[in-house]
């Protein structure tokens, strides 16, 4: 058996919604696609102490990140009945209001793209080494937690 190509899920900054638009407009050809779900995270402005969040960095051992994306990857397509799987995740500075975070499955019924995306985004919160780094107006920073 063939072993399939490790792909890098890791974009530098923000995830741009030109980016998202073009990854869709992409599967238009693919006619035995009928559903396709998406998912989005966004950097939030929480209120941690008195201080508003104004970024994350996020950093990874991006090898070792990149690796567990292959195993969530292969692990969803073999669950559930997929065409195609996309993930990205941000590398380095995102403000609040910008995408750090996106997940795109297509297959031919919506309920069976609406599990995967469920499953892939709790496997990616649960077991991707991928750090986040809160930071504030006044530059000062706290370890992000996941949740």
């Amino acid at each position: 058996m063939e072993k399939k190509e490790i792909k890098n899920c890791f974009k530098i900054g923000a995830i741009s919604p030109v980016f998202i638009g073009e990854s869709i407009a992409k599967h238009q050809h693919k006619k035995n696609i009928g559903a396709h779900q998406l998912f989005l995270g966004q950097v939030r402005a929480d209120i941690l102490g008195d201080k508003e969040v104004q970024a994350i960095e996020y950093s990874a051992y991006e090898v070792m990140a990149n690796d567990e994306f292959h195993k969530i990857r292969e692990e969803a397509f073999s669950k559930f009945d997929l065409i195609c799987m996309h993930i990205y995740h941000s590398i380095g500075v995102v403000k609040s209001g910008e995408i750090c975070l996106f997940v795109f499955v297509s297959s031919k019924h919506r309920k069976m793209a609406q599990q995967a995306i469920e499953f892939l985004v709790e496997e990616i919160k649960t077991n991707v080494p991928i750090f986040g780094k809160e930071i504030f107006a006044d530059n000062s920073h706290t370890w992000k937690v996941n949740n």
